[in-house]
Formats: structure tokens, sequence, C-alpha cells
């Protein structure tokens, strides 16, 4: 067996377990043919995934968290191939989710858009997303609604299904009492400095209890 058939076999090894089966061939031959190293990271409460171009003789760098579920890792992951392709094409030339990122991603999510791949509501979520991606799907509130409902189970709560005037627990330390929306965000106060902060109504939380002598 060739080298490139036995990396070929370890990145599907590997990639079984975050992302849907049928797609693993797919995404390990494009980690050969693309030439980039990825790394499944700990939870990062800014981000899904990040990318990073070469650098001091490094390959390209693609970083994914590793408790997304397997459609929103898949998801993330092609993101993150589309910023690796526009830098190919454009080096930093170009806006990083402007014209020429939007037409990649939705490119490489072409033979991804399976019901063999994807359940028949997420499926749906996505094609609509695909028309006009954002910067993350996370900003997507359709697709990041559909998309949890395939997380395990957890004791978070998403910020929208909170009562007004809720006080919950954000990023595990901080309190926040939940406020007014306006647009489409929720206006939160910090309640230990006062500060006011504006949530996406998708973001999860937990319940403040607090106990009484």
């Amino acid at each position: 067996m060739s080298p490139r058939e036995l990396q070929f076999q370890r990145n599907a090894q590997i990639l079984a377990k975050y992302i849907p089966e049928p797609s693993v061939p797919t995404i390990a031959q494009w980690i050969i043919e693309y030439d980039f190293k990825l790394k499944i990271k700990k939870e990062r409460s800014t981000r899904l995934g990040d990318y990073t171009s070469p650098r001091a003789g490094m390959n390209h760098l693609i970083t994914i968290n590793h408790n997304l579920n397997k459609y929103s890792f898949l998801i993330t992951l092609v993101h993150e191939i589309a910023h690796l392709v526009t830098y190919n094409q454009h080096k930093n030339r170009v806006n990083p989710h402007g014209l020429e990122w939007k037409k990649n991603f939705q490119q490489l999510m072409q033979p991804f858009l399976s019901t063999d791949i994807f359940p028949l509501e997420v499926f749906a979520a996505l094609r609509a997303y695909i028309q006009n991606p954002a910067a993350s799907s996370c900003s997507d509130h359709a697709l990041l609604k559909t998309l949890k409902l395939h997380d395990e189970a957890n004791d978070t709560v998403l910020l929208e299904y909170l009562p007004i005037n809720t006080v919950f627990l954000y990023n595990g330390s901080r309190l926040f009492k939940k406020g007014e929306q306006i647009r489409k965000r929720f206006k939160c106060i910090e309640v230990k400095t006062g500060r006011v902060y504006l949530f996406n109504p998708v973001t999860e939380v937990l319940l403040f209890e607090e106990e009484m002598a």
C-alpha cells in the first residue's frame, strides 16, 4: 500500500468519529489534495472552527471544536476548507467572507447536499442557507436551531425560550438578566458589572437557580 493510500485510510478512520459516514471518503481525499492539517480542538465559546494560512513552512491548518454533532462538524469543516481554497486563489486580497468565499463554499457543499448525509430537516435548512451563506452557520437562525436538534442532550437551553428578566449563566460563570429583544438580538445585562450585551437568540445558556435558606 502506498503512503498516499495509508494516509487516506488514517484520515478516514479518524473522520468517521466526527462526520456522517457517506461524507468520509470525500473529506479524507480533500485533506490530501488540499494539503492541510486538521486539528480537533476543545470547545471554544467564540468559534466553531478556524482556518490559518501557511506560514513558516507549515501546511494550511484547520481546527474544529471536538464537541460539534456530526452534521455541524461537516458544515463547519467545509466552511473552513472554502477559506483554504479562497486563499489559494486570491491570497489575502479579498474579503474573508466575500463573494469569492461564498462561491467556493457553495461549490464545495454540493457533494454533500443529500438526504443520505443530512436528515431531511437539516438538508432543507442547509439548502436555504447556502443560497447566501454567512460568516458562520451560527448566524443563520433556522439552520442553527435545526442543527441543535441533533446535539447530545445537556442542561442548556436556548436564550430565546427564557422569559424576560430571567437570570442565566453564560459560558459557565457569568450571570446575566435577559432583557428585551432589539431587532434580531436580546439585550442582556451582566449582573456583576451592569454592562449591556447583545445576545443571539439561539445562544445556549444555563438557568441560574438560587438556593433559599
